[in-house]
C-alpha cells in the first residue's frame, strides 16, 4: 500500500489497476471499470444458469476481461458440460461484434441477439425480428434477475450466461 502510494503521489506514476491494491482485508480485489462510468471493487463472475434461476456453472474472472472476449468461452463450456451449444443466445451489448456474431453461428447457434446492436442487422442475428426482440428481452430480464439478486446478497457482479436447459437457450447480462 505504501508502495503504490509512493508511486502515485511522490513519482507521479499511474499504477496499472491489476497493480493496485484496493483493500487492506482482501489484498486480490479487482478494481471493475463498466463503460468508463462506474467503477466497483470485486470479482467479476460468469454466471450459467437456468430458466428457474439454479446456476449450472459459474466462473470468477480474474480482474476485469472485456465482455467480448467472455461469449465464446461461455459457449464452449456449455459445450462441454451440457453437450452440443444451445440453439438459440442472448448476450449483453459488450459483446456485440462480427467476430461474436460470426464464431457462435460457427459453433451451431442459429439465432443470436445482443442487447446493443452496434452496426449489426438483425436479420444477420436472428431468423426474423420477432425472434430477435423475445432473444433480447429474455436477456434483459436475466439482467434485470441479477440486478435483483446482486442488490439482496450485497454483491457485484457480472452474469454473461443463463441458459434455459434442453430447449437451447443462453443469455447473456453484465452486472
Amino acid at each position: 500500500m505504501i508502495d503504490q502510494t509512493e508511486r502515485r503521489v511522490l513519482h507521479g506514476e499511474s499504477v496499472p489497476a491489476e497493480d493496485k491494491i484496493v483493500s487492506i482485508y482482501e489484498e486480490h480485489t479487482d478494481v471493475i471499470v463498466k463503460d468508463q462510468r462506474d467503477t466497483h471493487f470485486g470479482h467479476k463472475l460468469t454466471l450459467t444458469g437456468g430458466r428457474s434461476g439454479l446456476i449450472l456453472d459459474w466462473v470468477v474472472e480474474h480482474g476485469n476481461p472485456p465482455d467480448s472476449t467472455l461469449a465464446v468461452r461461455m459457449l464452449e463450456r456449455q459445450e462441454e458440460i451440457s453437450g452440443p451449444v444451445p440453439r438459440q443466445a442472448a448476450f449483453d451489448g459488450g459483446s456485440a461484434s462480427k467476430a461474436n456474431l460470426k464464431a457462435p453461428k460457427e459453433l451451431g447457434v442459429q439465432d443470436l441477439a445482443f442487447s446493443k446492436k452496434r452496426g449489426l442487422e438483425v436479420l444477420d442475428m436472428a431468423r426474423s425480428h420477432w425472434v430477435y426482440r423475445r432473444l433480447r428481452n429474455f436477456r434483459a430480464g436475466i439482467e434485470s434477475w441479477m440486478k435483483r439478486s446482486g442488490a439482496r446478497s450485497g454483491t457485484t457482479a457480472s452474469l454473461p450466461s443463463m441458459r434455459r436447459h434442453r430447449s437451447g437457450l443462453l443469455g447473456m447480462g453484465t452486472n
